[in-house]
């Protein structure tokens, strides 16, 4: 492996060097006088600079500029092919891999794959040989992959690599275990954060900077931005909405308490509540392809929504409206600028959409709700993917603490 870009966090670096290709990468490509003026360097250090990063690989001439007069000059910019990065989007029932350039294009995308989330020795192993096999299959050359991004959902602490949700088996980082199964260094983070990092960077975020992702799948949770830098926490843990204590009720939530939003307003909870429903007598275009109610999952009742199934449309609404409930509560905290709606429940569109609407018109403080934009997510599926990718290219960049 090649070894690592001479950059620290956050562009507080000594390397000019490092703060240029930083600058270009997050940016794009501009001449040496635009860059020496956005960066208060001389025109002839930048040149010397940049002369050091094409020699490197990483900057490429793209070519001369019309200007009013004089010598036309030339643009620079990242080397797309310079240094790759691979995004791991890990859910209950599937994964996705992508490939990401250093210019910040996915130019490889594995689609859904089918895997079983775990918490076992034999799903993390599994896990790890669908990376190897997505690495096998690539072209590019692999001195250039310079990081695996794994989204998981639960707490995860991306400045250890321990996850305590999955795959804690012993003290050792998780990081470092599949980092020695693949080849290649490894980071872990939550997926909400991932989901709403990559929105923050190519999706629905436009010129916000108080933002809040809402990841509506078979868990509930939050990704936080302030300031335009992610939200961790005291111990990179923030974001656990799905566990505010909101209902008296006695489900028991996967966390081990009782009273959780997850209990009444995931994906988990949904499936819960749907069986419920078959069992009690209700009727669904589901119960015709599926006799046990056991085996009803999230995903079916989506498409029975979206193929007009009265019982599963009442439910999501009625989810929906616990949802709006619940974002209601951290509008009046955060006061933010947007709230993003994603995850796998929004594919039934405004089923959940317009219950989730409504309620946080209902319970939030007008003041603070007239200040904040709900909308869905750009991304859609690819959110936590692109984040993933993201996380890492920052990290080869350092401009991730």
């Amino acid at each position: 492996m090649s070894r690592p870009l001479r950059v620290a966090a956050n562009y507080k670096t000594k390397d000019p060097a490092g703060i240029i290709l930083g600058y270009l990468a997050n940016h794009g490509s501009m001449t040496l006088p635009e860059l020496g003026k956005r960066l208060n360097i001389s025109v002839p250090k930048v040149t010397v600079l940049v002369n050091e990063l094409r020699n490197e690989g990483l900057v490429s001439d793209y070519g001369k500029v019309d200007s009013s007069g004089g010598r036309k000059p030339s643009l620079y910019g990242v080397a797309a092919e310079a240094a790759y990065f691979i995004g791991v989007d890990v859910k209950q029932s599937h994964i996705t891999i992508g490939l990401l350039n250093l210019d910040k294009t996915l130019v490889r995308n594995s689609g859904k794959m089918d895997y079983e989330l775990t918490n076992t020795v034999e799903s993390r192993d599994t896990l790890c040989g669908l990376i190897l096999d997505f690495i096998s299959g690539l072209s590019v050359p692999k001195d250039r992959i310079k990081g695996v991004g794994i989204n998981l959902s639960g707490r995860v602490n991306y400045r250890t690599g321990h996850s305590y949700s999955y795959f804690h088996f012993d003290d050792r980082p998780l990081s470092e275990i599949v980092e020695e199964k693949i080849g290649f260094p490894v980071f872990l983070e939550n997926d909400s954060r991932a989901m709403a990092y990559g929105e923050f960077c190519l999706g629905a975020v436009e010129n916000e900077k108080d933002v809040l992702f809402l990841n509506l799948d078979y868990g509930i949770a939050v990704g936080i931005l302030m300031g335009g830098e992610l939200y961790y926490g005291k111990s990179g843990y923030a974001g656990e909405f799905g566990h505010m204590p909101v209902f008296q009720n006695e489900y028991i939530c996967r966390c081990g308490k009782k009273g959780c939003l997850e209990t009444e307003a995931a994906g988990w909870a949904l499936e819960r509540m749907f069986r419920d429903k078959v069992r009690e007598g209700s009727s669904s275009l589901i119960t015709t392809k599926i006799a046990e109610p056991d085996r009803i999952t999230m995903d079916d009742i989506i498409e029975a929504a979206m193929a007009d199934d009265v019982l599963a449309i009442e439910l999501i609404a009625q989810l929906g409206d616990n949802i709006g409930r619940g974002i209601a509560s951290l509008i009046n905290v955060f006061n933010p600028e947007l709230v993003i709606l994603g995850g796998g429940l929004l594919a039934t569109g405004d089923y959940i959409g317009l219950p989730i609407k409504t309620a946080v018109n209902k319970y939030s403080l007008s003041l603070v709700n007239n200040d904040t934009r709900l909308v869905h997510s750009k991304l859609g599926e690819d959110a936590g993917l692109l984040g993933a990718c993201l996380l890492v290219r920052n990290r080869f960049l350092g401009i991730h603490d």
